[in-house]
């Protein structure tokens, strides 16, 4: 669950590289997960196993109640003027819109999916403190499959880069371990021997024609 180098993630061929092009990266974290089978998408993962901050590991969650408690003091989660016309979504073009298995705007915990694609999916949250978006996305090769979870900021005030200083610890020692922890664990839940042999069994029995 090492720290993804930049480049690697920044290679793959990916719809965010130009999407958020002129948004800084600020962290690119990535776990590795068996090979239960070939030609598992992120979609169908996220379809099966259900939204990764929709269901935050205990950990996270924790710190998200204590951040919207204090945002709600402070109404840092209070809507912008012009918040909407500065979402992703006004960047996504026909082509997108069309591609995207989610519709635009579907809620993901506390952010909303921008696109989701077959291999991709970007959802971002926009509040006083950052717009941010998360970039997950899944990539098969011989020997298994590779998690990527990219984190883009774009401030939207001076107060962003301290905020950002401030959590900064948080984000690196609590939670992108525990969330890259969650997704490993739903990815065995999912997708591991006893869930395979099920799948085995359903699909012989769906084979099987009636006398």
């Amino acid at each position: 669950m090492a720290q993804s180098p930049r480049e690697e993630f920044e290679r793959l061929p990916l719809r965010v590289h130009r999407f958020l092009a002129d948004v800084a990266l600020l962290d690119v974290w990535a776990v590795d997960l068996p090979r239960i089978r070939g030609g598992i998408k992120l979609a169908d993962f996220l379809q099966r196993s259900g939204s990764l901050m929709g269901q935050p590991p205990p950990a996270v969650q924790a710190l998200l109640s204590i951040r919207f408690f204090v945002g709600g003091l402070f109404g840092w989660d209070q809507a912008t003027p012009g918040s909407i016309a500065e979402s992703f979504a006004g960047r996504l073009t026909k082509e997108d819109r069309a591609s995207s298995l989610t519709p635009v705007g579907t809620p993901d915990g506390p952010a909303s999916v921008v696109y989701r694609f077959d291999n991709e999916q970007l959802s971002e949250l926009i509040n006083r403190t950052a717009h941010a978006g998360a970039l997950s996305a899944l990539v098969e090769d011989a020997t298994g499959y590779r998690f990527y979870l990219g984190v883009y900021v774009r401030e939207v005030s001076r107060f962003t880069p301290l905020y950002l200083a401030a959590i900064d610890p948080f984000r690196k020692l609590i939670v992108y371990p525990a969330l890259l922890r969650s997704v490993s664990a739903r990815w065995d839940a999912t997708f591991g021997p006893e869930t395979a042999d099920s799948d085995k069994r359903s699909n012989k029995r769906g084979q099987r024609r009636p006398k």
